[in-house]
C-alpha cells in the first residue's frame, strides 16, 4: 500500500509540474553591421500603395517600407521628396542571407 501512495504522489507531482513549462518563440536575432540590419524574422510582403499626384512638380516619390522597430515589424508610409541635384535614390530593402534578413535603408546616390 505504502508503494502505491508513494507512486501515485510521484505521478501526481510530475504531472503538476509538466503543466509549469513555459514554451517561448525564439527570439528574433537582431543586430548592425555598417548601415544595415539584420533579423531571422522575415519582413511581409509590400503594402500597395496609393501614389497620389506629387503637391509640388518634380518630387519624387519614396516608397513604404518595412522597418524592424520594437522586435517586429512596422510599416513606414512612402511620401514625397523634392531631389537632390546629382543624386538618385536608391529604395530601402530586404535582403536575405543565409537564415539572416538584412535591410539597409534607402539613400541617395550621387551620379558619377
Amino acid at each position: 500500500m505504502k508503494r502505491v501512495s508513494l507512486l501515485l504522489a510521484s505521478i501526481s507531482i510530475v504531472t503538476l509540474l509538466s503543466g509549469c513549462t513555459v514554451v517561448t518563440p525564439r527570439p528574433a536575432y537582431y543586430g548592425y553591421s555598417q548601415n544595415q540590419r539584420y533579423i531571422q524574422v522575415a519582413p511581409p510582403a509590400p503594402r500597395i500603395e496609393v501614389i497620389g499626384v506629387a503637391p509640388y512638380p518634380g518630387q519624387i516619390w519614396i516608397g513604404g517600407a518595412w522597418f524592424w522597430e520594437g522586435g517586429r515589424h512596422n510599416w513606414h508610409p512612402g511620401y514625397w521628396q523634392a531631389p537632390r541635384p546629382d543624386h538618385d535614390w536608391v529604395p530601402h530593402h530586404w535582403e536575405r542571407r543565409g537564415d539572416d534578413w538584412h535591410f539597409r535603408e534607402g539613400y541617395w546616390n550621387r551620379r558619377n
